[in-house]
């Protein structure tokens, strides 16, 4: 089905993402599975195509785009399965903080880093004891003259061995779980990986997503200039709230790409692998389970396509994100599975892409706040009692 959402201008970029991806990453994946890191010349090189922070303002360096060219990057790296590649931290998680809070002196001052590559950035909101709970973080930011001084630690933080920048979330103003509400006294704050005292755990050895570094990180009196803060002091939960949905739209469209890339794959290799003298497409099962498979992708397109347009509208779309980020990863991780049934044995050997597609998408439904988390706010917006 064709997606209208996209014009000539978008399709033009997606072809030279594509070529990028094909050339660049394909080859090399494995072996950065291996290292458990992508090289930081991947980014720059990127970077010269205008895949990073792609809707920058050209004063800075940028092409001044819309988010459909940042949600194609995500598209092509999720549709080759080689999600480990996590540029959407900087183009959706990182940059959105700045483009909309952001001072200029801010903006000039790491966007050009940023959209070549040579800055890596990185958001660090989980932490040890609160993981999809924000309101419990407890990492401080204590104003001393004119810098605030930082201790705590932060966990599962994607980008956390290369980043050179992390926007991290602190309690700057000494409020408890205990108090009426722990939301408030929250601050984001840029910390650059050089400062003393700020250090990074090893690189956490997860079930999938191999090629992408995950660390804890740990601030022992860290000191950043208030020059740091992003936008104002105390207003870190409001803007966590915002951002969080261009986050878990990020999440849906690679899911739903992933998924197209799966079925695609899995097409191809049951045309070539034979069973009882006939392709393995010729079975009834195999030509019904990729029919439906095939259904629920064209699904999940036709649902964040309609969201994207909401809001690039500059519609409230809470609700709809939520349910994007809750069904789009589920039906990723669903249609990963059966796919991966259809490739017999060999599906469980690492060396097939299959077995990576599946791995990868179970993540989908834990990151950017777990799916039952979007049941909750999805209720809220219906309307149902908090109780």
């Amino acid at each position: 089905m064709k997606r209208t959402i996209f014009n000539e201008e978008h399709e033009l970029f997606r072809k030279t993402i594509r070529d990028f991806v094909k050339k660049e990453i394909e080859p090399n994946y494995e072996q950065w599975e291996k290292n458990k890191q992508v090289p930081r010349e991947l980014w720059k090189n990127l970077g010269e195509l205008g895949g990073l922070c792609p809707m920058a303002e050209e004063k800075y360096g940028g092409l001044g785009l819309d988010i459909l060219f940042q949600t194609i990057v995500n598209e092509e790296i999720a549709y080759k399965g080689c999600a480990g590649f996590l540029v959407a931290v900087q183009n959706d998680l990182v940059f959105p903080y700045l483009n909309r809070y952001g001072t200029e002196q801010q903006k000039q001052r790491w966007y050009p880093g940023m959209i070549s590559g040579d800055a890596i950035t990185a958001l660090a909101m989980t932490e040890p004891d609160a993981g999809s709970f924000l309101a419990g973080i407890s990492t401080t930011g204590v104003k001393k003259d004119k810098n605030y001084i930082i201790n705590g630690s932060k966990t599962f933080i994607s980008n956390g061995q290369i980043a050179d920048l992390f926007l991290i979330a602190v309690r700057t103003k000494q409020t408890g779980l205990l108090s009426p509400d722990p939301r408030k006294g929250m601050s984001m704050i840029m910390v650059e990986a050089d400062r003393e005292g700020f250090n990074r755990g090893k690189n956490l050895n997860k079930i999938g997503f191999h090629a992408q570094d995950t660390s804890e990180l740990f601030f022992d009196n860290v000191k950043v200039p208030v020059e740091n803060v992003i936008g104002e002091v105390g207003k870190g939960w409001d803007y966590m709230m915002a951002n969080l949905q261009i986050e878990r739209l990020a999440i849906a469209v690679g899911s739903v790409a992933s998924a197209h890339g799966a079925v695609d794959k899995t097409i191809e290799y049951v045309k070539e692998r034979k069973i009882w003298k006939k392709p393995v497409s010729a079975l009834q099962n195999t030509k019904f389970e990729l029919a439906e498979c095939a259904t629920q992708v064209e699904l999940g397109y036709a649902l964040i396509d309609r969201i994207l347009e909401s809001y690039m509208n500059g519609d409230d779309v809470v609700k709809e994100v939520s349910m994007a980020k809750y069904w789009c990863s589920e039906m990723n991780f669903t249609v990963a599975s059966r796919c991966l049934q259809l490739w017999g044995g060999y599906g469980y050997m690492r060396e097939y892409p299959i077995s990576r597609w599946l791995t990868d998408s179970r993540l989908q439904m834990i990151y950017g706040g777990t799916n039952e988390i979007m049941k909750v706010l999805i209720a809220q917006k219906l309307g149902l009692s908090k109780s």
